[in-house]
């Protein structure tokens, strides 16, 4: 697979994003099976494994962990703190946003126990907290680098001015944000930000949350959805928001077939297009997708169906918004104007 730049490591083009083993969409997989994937991606070249505190309240860097551990030396590990699960006075775990440095340092050591490891190669903050300055975030950030804990930094779902402030502070080796054919927003400002500061933009949800995928084609409604999936809460999958989407998905699945690929395919090799600095981290509960997301890296789009690609899906022909607007509060990515 074609190498590329994660901040100071150099990774295959198409990591993994381990998310969706144990948390968002559908049932998560079992500690075997969720292993086994681990292995395959492992086996097949994937050298970029992307996990976070907050999937499945740390359940993500167990099983990356236990699965990954012994074979350490063979890839970059990446993992997020600043939005983690926290256990209320009625026993349920929620989910809080929370940057303070203290916060920063204790998610990390857990997270350390978790994966097995001394030192994690990429620590984002997950979540930009707005109660907590982000210099101060990046601070507590930069001490765990000073103390071989972390090897580089990274920020996620930040704006470009966001970025610039923590990389005046600290280097930023990577943001990591939505982006795909349906969720473009990184193109206003962060990717040229990301090119002039010399970072990585690593492309979360490259497929459109299996949208893109044809992972959701005979969706009625976002109740068909189980009952924890996120995509029950997002516009793009509700509505008439999504039968106009629906609308749209046969011409792109029409336009896969003619570069010879499969709809997911085309999604990323759409991604690798666009800037040598994009790494997309699809995840997946299945070998088989994984063989076919990993293929995608020596796909070829010729300009003619990237234009057309690009025609048929952006933010006009979208409809939806991509969180709800409780969600929306939380980021601080620019947003197209209305």
């Amino acid at each position: 697979m074609e190498t590329r730049a994660l901040g100071p490591f150099q990774v295959g083009a198409i990591g993994l994003g381990c998310m969706n083993l144990c948390h968002a969409y559908g049932e998560p997989l079992s500690a075997p099976d969720a292993e086994r994937l681990l292995l395959a991606a492992l086996d097949m070249g994937v050298t970029h494994f992307d996990t976070a505190a907050l999937y499945g309240f740390g359940v993500s860097e167990t099983l990356v962990g236990r699965a990954l551990a012994p074979h350490r030396s063979r890839f970059t590990l990446a993992s997020k703190c600043g939005m983690d699960g926290v256990t209320g006075e009625d026993g349920v775990k929620r989910r809080v946003i929370d940057g303070r440095p203290e916060a920063i340092r204790k998610t990390c050591e857990e997270a350390l126990r978790r994966l097995r490891t001394d030192v994690i190669d990429l620590y984002y903050l997950h979540r930009w907290d707005r109660n907590v300055p982000i210099e101060d975030s990046v601070g507590a950030l930069a001490e765990l680098v000073r103390e071989g804990k972390i090897r580089a930094i990274g920020l996620s779902e930040v704006s470009a001015d966001t970025l610039r402030r923590a990389h005046a502070m600290h280097p930023v080796a990577a943001v990591q944000s939505e982006y795909s054919l349906w969720t473009r927003n990184p193109e206003i400002a962060v990717l040229e930000a990301c090119r002039e500061l010399g970072a990585a933009l690593v492309a979360f949800s490259p497929l459109g949350r299996g949208f893109l995928a044809g992972a959701v084609p005979d969706v009625a409604t976002a109740e068909a959805f189980v009952a924890k999936d996120l995509r029950r809460a997002m516009p793009r999958f509700q509505g008439a928001h999504l039968a106009s989407n629906l609308r749209w998905l046969a011409d792109y699945t029409a336009l896969a077939r003619e570069a010879e690929c499969t709809p997911a395919q085309l999604a990323l090799a759409w991604l690798l297009h666009k800037a040598p600095h994009i790494l997309p981290i699809p995840g997946t509960r299945t070998v088989g997708h994984l063989q076919e997301n990993m293929a995608a890296a020596s796909l070829r789009l010729s300009e003619d169906i990237v234009a057309r690609l690009e025609a048929l899906v952006n933010p006009g022909t979208v409809a939806g918004a991509r969180y709800n607007a409780a969600t929306q509060t939380e980021i601080d990515t620019e947003e197209f104007s209305a």
